[in-house]
């Protein structure tokens, strides 16, 4: 007789220790990807970067890059000009980070017709 084993479930705990919830949140954001994206192509400015990024104000801009530069994924330099000029530029780790979200990213687009269809389909099922 098989004995059946019963597989452990993840846990996913509400708190600091939860990768999940402590690192991924963060970068799944509505604009953090979009952010770190732009700054694949090298570091930009502030303006810069509000124009590429359409549809983000200019309070959360500035609030999402000085979370991603708290997660180290930023780097924010200021250069001692009048006026002062600052720029955003990705860290190795901003870097690192990047390079799976990139399979995300192409996955999203691969699969993003279906996902429509999909869509299309459930929300015509239930009206």
């Amino acid at each position: 007789m098989v004995a059946k084993v019963k597989t452990e479930r993840r846990m996913f705990h509400n708190n600091e220790e939860c990768p999940i919830r402590n690192v991924i949140t963060q970068i799944g954001d509505k604009w953090s990807m979009l952010i770190l994206f732009a700054l694949v192509d090298g570091a930009d400015r502030f303006n810069s970067l509000k124009s590429r990024i359409v549809g983000i104000s200019q309070r959360m801009l500035t609030q999402t890059l000085r979370d991603l530069e708290r997660e180290g994924y930023v780097k924010r330099t200021v250069f001692p000009e009048v006026p002062a000029r600052v720029e955003y530029e990705l860290t190795t780790m901003g870097l690192g980070i990047v390079k799976p979200l990139y399979q995300l990213v192409t996955w999203a687009s691969e699969n993003h017709e279906e996902i429509k269809r999909s869509r299309r389909e459930y929300d015509e099922k239930i009206m």
